[in-house]
């Protein structure tokens, strides 16, 4: 009996063996979908094995394979293959891995039985003409003669496509159908995701630097030879040029690309880049795309039209044909990891995903992550540095250090825009330079408080303070589960009407700034007022001049090129340092470095203002310096002694339910028996709460599990995976966490 062994899409580990009849034989086959049966359901499922085996459970028991829904395997082996080496690697489910790499549509099993294969997918069905073939134009009044000729002459046309070329078409067309010269269908509206079109840039000079990492870089490709590079440059070194014309060579050398960049923000400037060098046809994938662009993207990408995809962390499962070149820009983004659902990082499966397609992997930041320094010096990444700014005129800006502890705040009365920050930005609007203020805290105030008890107003679902935003109505917002309240006439607690508003929030600031610098454009950048596709409106707006401050969180400490801003400020150096995770300070260090980055990319010097509570903090007295290499040296060293990654493993197993003891109790168990199966290889730190003891309704307690031998941990987690649950409870396995709350 022939068998197939699926994935199918449930959060279970393991697969599904069907029996394959006769009539399916020849076409079920690795890496086709199928439609099996599931319970009393009916799934979409890929197929990783085919074999005549011994079955592990009695055939009567077997269900058939009820369809193959592709002629051919819609997962290429490459892809096939690395899917399931995330699987394992992660602890994850194979079936919900195996959708990452298709489409929704793709993963529907009615479309994907029911509608032919070159015509799936999903959006708005529009209705198409076809004349009769061999039917005489018929003796209508009217355009109708005309519109039929048409079809004749020119092909099958959508109603839309008539009417705008003559206006009454629609009731022609009904007479042409009552005639029985021509026929309605409907059809999807064709899309075109590569109808932009870019005027061809000139590629500038390299800098020798540039020079020699596209050397190193083309001499890989062109040998066939797999290798992992470091790119590290400074801000505005140019390490997209040395992307550009990698992938140029990759492209000549017959293979594809795949670049990964960390936000759907950074995502358009840098396609208009590559469609200026390379041509229109670049695939572009992130979640803003609507199902029907990213369908169309993908099937580009399958059948080998295009072979360049560009996109946030979820291009890296693009279907690229011979792959051959594999860029993470600012691969040390907390972003490329995922934090629900399958919890993989983009960046080390790129630098997986490349090593098994024989490919050339390029990871580029100006702050490198602790973790790639550390394989760059182990020899298993080759290193090439870009240590000055690619345009002669172009230096590192001067950094000033605000001491908040000695220095008051500015007209405004707020004490994050302290005298010399507010002196700054007069400077630089009298010089018509363009400003960026950087505060990684979104709304009006961070909380509110009781002046009389000292209560702070919390999110009823998480155990967290509520944010008041005054531009959405006055609202207490949750940043985690989004619950929304109304300003309360006063607290739950005490009873008094006494609160008051603390700390300060980028749209704080964005009022503040309006009062105290009278006729300047101020703008603001975070995800309250440019989510997704929005941003970039923002960013045009500054491109073109038309900001003069730009007021954002960390969105605009990423890789944008604005070439006359010259001043940046950060307002509160010190926020993120204080969080419970060993990468606080590496995390605080990067945020400042890119983010003064930004300033003077053009031909005028720029500078930087870093407000700080904590000046001698070394992620902070090290940005001053844009010394990379001195404080990842302090911060390796750090992390050897304690026996932190990169120097050892982690895992986090977290544990959610609605009752706070029933977490509890399940986290405890399990801790003890992690405890047993990994002595003395695998060392178990808690179980304790998690730092955020409470999100959407539900608590949470968690342990973290530490290892120096990567296989012996694996164990632990399988046994763990494998272990039963209270039913009340859900169980997270996330392995090379980044997130520890």
């Amino acid at each position: 009996m022939l068998l197939a062994r699926v994935a199918l899409p449930v959060p279970l580990g393991q697969v599904f063996t069907y029996s394959v009849g006769a009539e399916l034989a020849a076409s079920v086959r690795r890496g086709a979908r199928v439609l099996c049966e599931l319970g009393k359901r009916r799934v979409l499922g890929v197929v990783l094995e085919v074999n005549d085996r011994e079955p592990e459970i009695p055939v009567e028991k077997l269900k058939p394979v009820r369809a193959v829904v592709d002629a051919e395997p819609v997962l290429p082996e490459e892809l096939l293959g690395f899917l399931q080496e995330i699987a394992r690697y992660y602890i994850a489910p194979v079936g919900e891995v195996m959708e990452l790499a298709l489409p929704a549509v793709e993963r529907s099993a009615a479309l994907a039985v029911e509608a032919p294969a070159d015509t799936r997918a999903v959006g708005r069905l529009v209705q198409v003409a076809h004349a009769v073939a061999g039917v005489a134009t018929p003796k209508l009044r009217g355009k109708a003669p005309l519109i039929f000729e048409h079809l004749v002459a020119e092909g099958p046309a959508a109603l839309t496509a008539l009417e705008e070329r003559w206006p009454s078409a629609r009731n022609a067309v009904a007479k042409l159908v009552e005639a029985g010269a021509v026929t309605l269908e409907k059809r999807e509206e064709a899309v075109d995701p590569f109808t932009v079109e870019v005027a061809p840039d000139v590629p500038p000079s390299l800098t020798p630097a540039q020079a020699h990492a596209v050397e190193a870089i083309t001499r890989r490709l062109e040998r066939g030879e797999k290798q992992a590079f470091l790119l590290e440059g400074v801000t505005a070194s140019g390490k997209t040029e040395v992307y550009l014309r990698a992938a140029k060579r990759c492209l000549e050398l017959g293979r594809g690309v795949i670049v990964l960049v960390p936000e759907i923000a950074l995502t358009p400037q840098l396609v208009a880049r590559f469609r200026a060098r390379l041509g229109s046809r670049i695939a572009v994938l992130h979640s803003g795309l609507g199902e029907v662009e990213r369908h169309a993207m993908w099937r580009s990408l399958r059948s080998g039209e295009v072979r360049i995809a560009v996109g946030a962390r979820s291009a890296l499962f693009a279907p690229v044909q011979a792959l051959g070149l594999i860029c993470v820009d600012e691969e040390h983004d907390g972003s490329f990891k995922q934090e629900e659902g399958v919890r993989y990082h983009a960046r080390d499966m790129a630098l997986l995903r490349a090593h098994r397609a024989e490919a050339v992997c390029v990871l580029g930041s100006a702050t490198p992550s602790a973790t790639s320094v550390e394989l760059a010096r182990s020899g298993r990444l080759e290193l090439l540095e870009l240590p000055a700014r690619a345009r002669a005129a172009s230096e590192l800006p001067e950094v000033e250090v605000v001491d908040l502890r000695r220095t008051g705040p500015g007209p405004g009365g707020e004490r994050l825009i302290s005298v010399r920050m507010f002196r700054a930005l007069e400077e630089t609007l009298a010089a018509r330079g363009q400003s960026i203020l950087f505060l990684n805290r979104r709304g009006f105030a961070p909380s509110l408080v009781c002046t009389a008890c000292g209560k702070i107003t919390e999110c009823p679902n998480c155990a967290v303070a509520l944010t008041l935003h005054r531009a959405r109505g006055g609202q207490l917002i949750c940043h985690y589960c989004d619950h929304h309240e109304k300003l309360p006439d006063k607290c739950r607690q005490c009873g008094e009407q006494a609160f008051e508003e603390e700390g300060a929030g980028t749209e704080r600031i964005e009022s503040v700034l309006g009062q105290i610098l009278p006729g300047a454009r101020i703008a603001r950048l975070d995800r309250d007022v440019a989510a997704g596709k929005k941003s970039e409106r923002v960013l045009d707006r500054m491109r073109a001049g038309d900001i003069d401050v730009l007021v954002g969180t960390q969105m605009v400490t990423k890789g944008h090129d604005l070439p006359n801003v010259t001043l940046v400020g950060v307002l509160n150096a010190d926020a993120a340092l204080s969080l419970p995770d060993y990468r606080a300070s590496e995390r605080t260090f990067q945020l400042l470095v890119q983010v003064a980055g930004r300033a003077g990319r053009g031909e005028t010097p720029g500078r930087v203002l870093i407000q700080t509570w904590q000046p001698e903090h070394p992620a902070v007295a090290l940005a001053v310096k844009h010394d990379v290499k001195g404080f990842v040296a302090q911060e390796l060293e750090q992390r050897r002694e304690v026996g932190y990654p990169p120097f050892a493993r982690l895992a986090l197993v977290r544990f959610e339910a609605l009752e706070d003891e029933v977490a509890r109790s399940q986290t405890e168990r399990l801790a003890t028996a992690a405890r047993k199966w990994g002595a003395p290889d695998v060392e178990v730190l808690g179980p304790t709460a998690a730092p955020l003891a409470r999100l959407r309704g539900r608590y949470r307690h968690r342990f973290l599990l530490r290892a120096q031998d990567r296989a012996r941990l694996r164990l632990v987690l399988l046994g763990i995976a494998r272990a039963p649950v209270d039913r009340r409870v859900r169980m997270a396995i996330d392995v090379d966490p980044v997130s520890m709350l």
